[in-house]
């Protein structure tokens, strides 16, 4: 084998050595003057394309040296893509996502050219499971109940997203640092999420939220006068979910964090904004993720006296909100009360629509077709049956669209998740931090499981994203686990 065969495809020949050949001083010429041209006519807006260029460029040349950077930056747009659409009008933003992950299958690829992908690492059983999901999926577009292709595509995320990103964790997370970094691209998104949320409540929205409220949105978002907010994301209600899905996670993430003063603090304050921005989105049904958060992690310790502690605060909380009038006077505290309230007129609503809904699909096993079921069907099929009756929950979403086997389905592949990962968090894990690392993940997905019952919030972007990669670390923490000889003594002088 000759030397240069070694060569890595993106570690050839550079710097000073590319300029003895003419090619290359011809091509730099051309470039030089195309982009000089596109500055000359088209002025500021042309330095804001060239420079866009370049940052793309640049963007690429780091994705294909380092394909993580795409799993990273899936997180990133996960939390802004929606966001992004009431700005830029007529473009279909959501696609950025299948994009990303596409290139950084690419980016894998081709960094691997020579030496081929070693996939073994992705050969999980949640692999195996993402792929049945897919598989059912794909089975609805021949649904005999499914009349829009279109729609299907509209609700792919459901599946395709946890299929592509799946594996990709598997292949790249493989270590504590690239499980931290994950972790901090999160919560730094998180944190700006919640600081949008407050300049909405602090002084209202600008005008491209406005245009959103005007289209219809305003009926669930300002309620007696009083705005919901919703930050950069697709509506309250996910705003609210996720920051209470995160702030669940990174308070348990923060207690395995030890001798690393700045990166406590960094997840205290995601933490804390998680809990306001959940408060503030005046998403009643956010509450359960803390609650039903903080009960998964108490028991995950196997310590009677953390349960009993940990029982006995929730209960406090519960009772709180379901028998006292404290705080009354609070918008977002009287909001959230109702979620404890049996007799609520909204909850009576959503039991009449699921009442309406089991007659229908009674007769209907594999449910209407994927993008059929809910309001937001109304795009493609403005007069189906299924378009006319809001679904909510995430679980009649699924129900309604993929019927009762793709529900069974689904759960199992959830519960599947859950269960095994507290398995090993009880009894494999021997690592004491890495306990709580994948504790405060379980926690905060069984938070969300018990809040998707009254809201679509697991399906959504960012939370549905965030879910994947998180089943794929639970289930890999083998992976990130220290050898037993490793081990010390005191677990706080651990460094991870």
């Amino acid at each position: 084998m000759t030397l240069e065969s070694n060569i890595h495809p993106f570690e050839n020949y550079s710097g000073s050595s590319r300029l003895a050949k003419p090619g290359f001083v011809v091509l730099l010429l051309v470039v030089v003057s195309v982009f000089a041209l596109i500055a000359a006519k088209m002025q500021l807006l042309g330095i804001g394309v060239l420079f866009g260029l370049f940052l793309g460029v640049v963007y690429l040349y780091l994705l294909f040296t380092k394909p993580i950077i795409g799993l990273y930056t899936s997180v990133a747009l996960s939390f802004i893509l929606i966001g992004m659409g009431r700005y830029v009008k007529d473009v279909q933003v959501g696609l950025g996502m299948d994009a990303i992950l596409i290139l950084t299958y690419l980016a894998l690829i081709m960094n691997k050219f020579r030496e081929r992908v070693n996939w073994a690492p992705a050969a999980k059983d949640i692999t195996f499971l993402a792929f049945i999901w897919l598989c059912y999926s794909l089975f609805e577009i021949v649904n005999p109940e499914a009349h829009s292709m279109a729609a299907w595509f509209s609700g792919r995320g459901v599946s395709v997203y946890m299929f592509l990103l799946v594996p990709l964790t598997l292949m790249f997370i493989n270590s504590n640092r690239k499980l931290d970094f994950f972790l901090y691209v999160w919560g730094t998104f998180s944190i700006l999420a919640s600081l949008k949320g407050i300049m909405q409540l602090k002084f209202g929205v600008d005008y491209a939220e406005q245009a959103w409220l005007n289209e219809g949105n305003y009926k669930t978002h300002i309620l007696f006068g009083k705005l919901r907010v919703f930050s950069f994301l697709s509506d309250a209600g996910q705003f609210g979910g996720n920051q209470a899905y995160t702030a669940v996670v990174a308070t348990i993430y923060s207690m395995a964090i030890k001798n690393n003063k700045p990166k406590k603090l960094f997840f205290v304050a995601v933490a804390i904004l998680g809990f306001y921005g959940m408060i503030i989105s005046g998403t009643r049904g956010a509450i359960s993720i803390p609650l039903a958060g903080f009960m998964t992690f108490f028991v995950l310790r196997k310590n009677i006296k953390v349960l009993s502690y940990g029982v006995a605060l929730l209960a406090l909380v519960f009772i709180f909100f379901r028998f006292t009038t404290i705080g009354q006077g609070n918008d977002q505290i009287r909001r959230m009360r109702t979620a404890f309230d049996p007799n609520d007129a909204s909850l009576q609503v959503r039991l009449d629509n699921q009442k309406l809904l089991k007659k229908y699909l009674a007769s209907r096993p594999f449910g209407g077709g994927i993008g059929h079921g809910g309001v937001k069907a109304q795009r493609y099929l403005p007069n189906a049956f299924l378009s006319q009756v809001a679904t909510d929950s995430w679980y009649v979403l699924v129900w309604v669209e993929q019927g009762i086997v793709g529900l069974l389905l689904h759960l199992f592949i959830l519960f599947y998740t859950v269960g095994k990962a507290s398995y090993k968090v009880m009894f494999k894990i021997r690592d004491p931090l890495l306990k709580l690392k994948i504790a405060a993940l379980i926690s905060g997905m069984v938070g969300v499981m018990a809040a998707s019952y009254g809201n679509a919030v697991l399906g959504g972007m960012p939370t549905g994203i965030l879910i994947y990669i998180s089943m794929a670390v639970m289930l890999n923490s083998e992976m990130l686990d220290i050898p037993k000889e490793e081990i010390q003594p005191n677990p706080i002088k651990i460094k991870n």
